[in-house]
């Protein structure tokens, strides 16, 4: 079998599986209870969490590798400032038509009415930052700790200076430049070596959560459910695609072909960041685009692109509203789309950044914030779609920007879907 038949093979398993450890779980104190547990815990949950801490293990090296010498490459032609525009502009854009659609497609399901949920539960969100701290926190004062923190913003300003340094430090740059690259092809070698693990840690995840959700977590709350699920797949499977089409003139089907290894990994880990490694192989190795461009817009969309998100936030926001009754005028949606798609940038790295940005766009419309404690229950799920939505977004959004500036390599994303292992090459 191919990788991307084996993964969604351990995807379609593991779910089975942990459906049914979810049942024998019934039996309190029995032998099939315990023995359930001991599977979880002992087994799934130890496999699935080394595999995702491998994932992040290659990040913050592939990150700023790559991104040095993608800046590198970029200095010399002095066009990262208009590469970084387009990404950010097209970033923002898809983000309003998600919340748009969103919006949109909930009052016409109306996915709150005639329902009977218990609307005392609480629900404490995080703070979000203000604009201003924002703004200041991009820039890091020590790139170390930005690293071991994982600061992604921070990350990316110093390899981009990096980069623009070495270009302009002569024979000394450039051999410092040969050490970054070849340190590249070691690291994207190491992600493909992981890639092919992925079969059984993508089995181990899901055999964990179903074993602790169930299938029946999603009839309580299944319009909303559906809802979220229709809008993710008309956005990641319609509006992606004919922007990609419209932009770029190329096969948008062709495309998420292509980028299918990628969306498994991330339906799976539910982690735009945890799969950045996948995603940056993706992008460079099946779809053609130049680590140039790759190593810049891949890392940014993993941070701030959040559709799949600001979808979530839509339905929800129209749920929650009909849920407690409360009427939202024509303004108050138009301050949803504005609010979501801003946050998206402003809630950047924030842990739990999706339930964040939800307490944001609740307070602008005058919701009550405990609502989220309504959809807590079925938002995991919906995150691994979300999650998978994202990663499509980032592939689309490099793929149509390296287009424009030239550095697509039409070859290989013309003929490597014909194959579905990815090379190490």
């Amino acid at each position: 079998m191919t990788l991307s038949t084996k993964i969604l093979t351990g995807m379609v398993l593991g779910v089975l599986v942990g459906a049914g450890l979810n049942l024998l779980s019934g039996e309190s104190g029995g032998f099939f209870a315990n023995l359930t547990a001991w599977l979880v815990n002992s087994v799934f949950d130890v496999v699935g969490q080394i595999f995702v801490a491998s994932l992040k293990l290659l990040v913050v090296p592939l990150v700023f590798v790559s991104l040095v010498c993608g800046a590198s490459a970029m200095g010399v032609n002095a066009r990262m400032g208009q590469m970084a525009l387009k990404t950010l502009a097209l970033y923002l854009l898809t983000t309003a038509i998600a919340v748009t659609l969103a919006l949109s497609f909930a009052n016409l399901i109306d996915p709150g009415l005639g329902i009977s949920l218990d609307t005392t539960a609480d629900y404490e969100p995080k703070p979000a930052p203000s604009v201003k701290e924002v703004l200041i926190n991009i820039f890091p004062t020590n790139p170390v700790k930005a690293m071991a923190e994982g600061n992604m913003l921070q990350i990316i300003v110093f390899a981009i200076l990096m980069g623009v340094a070495v270009t302009h430090s002569g024979d000394k740059g450039k051999r410092v430049l040969d050490f970054f690259e070849s340190f590249n092809e070691v690291v994207m070698t190491m992600v493909s070596f992981l890639m092919h693990l992925a079969p059984y840690g993508v089995f181990c995840l899901l055999a964990k959560l179903f074993s602790e959700l169930g299938i029946g977590a999603i009839a309580d709350l299944a319009k909303y459910f559906f809802t979220v699920v229709f809008v993710l797949l008309l956005h990641g499977l319609g509006v992606y695609t004919t922007l990609f089409k419209v932009l770029t003139r190329l096969s948008p089907w062709t495309l998420l072909k292509n980028v299918r290894p990628a969306m498994l990994f991330a339906f799976s880990t539910s982690s735009s960041s945890a799969t950045m490694p996948v995603t940056m192989n993706v992008a460079e190795r099946r779809i053609g685009i130049d680590n140039a461009i790759a190593s810049f817009t891949v890392p940014l969309g993993a941070t701030i692109n959040m559709d799949g998100t600001a979808i979530m936030q839509g339905v929800a926001t129209v749920f929650i509203a009909q849920a407690f009754g409360v009427d939202i005028s024509l303004g108050g949606y138009l301050a949803v789309i504005l609010t979501a798609t801003l946050a998206s940038v402003g809630t950047a790295g924030v842990p739990g950044v999706g339930l964040i940005t939800l307490s944001l766009v609740l307070q602008q419309v005058g919701l009550p914030v405990e609502g989220i404690a309504l959809i807590i229950g079925v938002d995991r799920l919906l995150d691994m779609m979300r999650t998978a939505v994202n990663v499509t977004g980032d592939c689309m959004v490099s793929s149509v920007v390296a287009r424009s500036e030239g550095m697509l390599d039409e070859t290989v994303f013309n003929e490597v879907s014909d194959r579905d292992e990815i090379s190490v090459n």
